[in-house]
């Protein structure tokens, strides 16, 4: 028997620790969302989770391809492109820093 979790164990894991309130209002506090559009950010997070989780194509028009089948408004390359910053960047570095304290926590308990 296979101690390696299935690809829905691994989805319900990951949206329990990350909920889509808590990835939009995190967004809201560091700034990666500025205003209402059409950027949703859990398919967005989950676009880059797992798409380097697969280790498949990983790049840029793979992820915005992922994005859009499962977003409820397609962003075009260039809008999708616009919306790679830093500070997108540095919210996804606080939610795997959130992600490794909370995994540190689980194990010490």
């Amino acid at each position: 028997m296979s101690n390696n979790p299935s690809s829905g164990q691994i989805e319900r894991r990951l949206t329990t620790l990350f909920p889509s309130t808590a990835l939009e209002g995190h967004a809201e506090a560091v700034g990666v969302i500025e205003r209402e559009g059409k950027l949703h950010l859990p398919p967005l997070v989950w676009s880059f989770a797992f798409g380097f989780a697969t280790g498949e194509s990983r790049t840029l028009a793979a992820f915005r391809r992922s994005y859009n089948s499962t977003a409820d408004e397609s962003l075009s390359p260039g809008g999708y492109y616009q919306r790679l910053t830093p500070s997108l960047a540095e919210y996804l570095c606080d939610l795997v820093e959130a992600y490794y304290s909370t995994r540190s926590l689980s194990l010490t308990l």
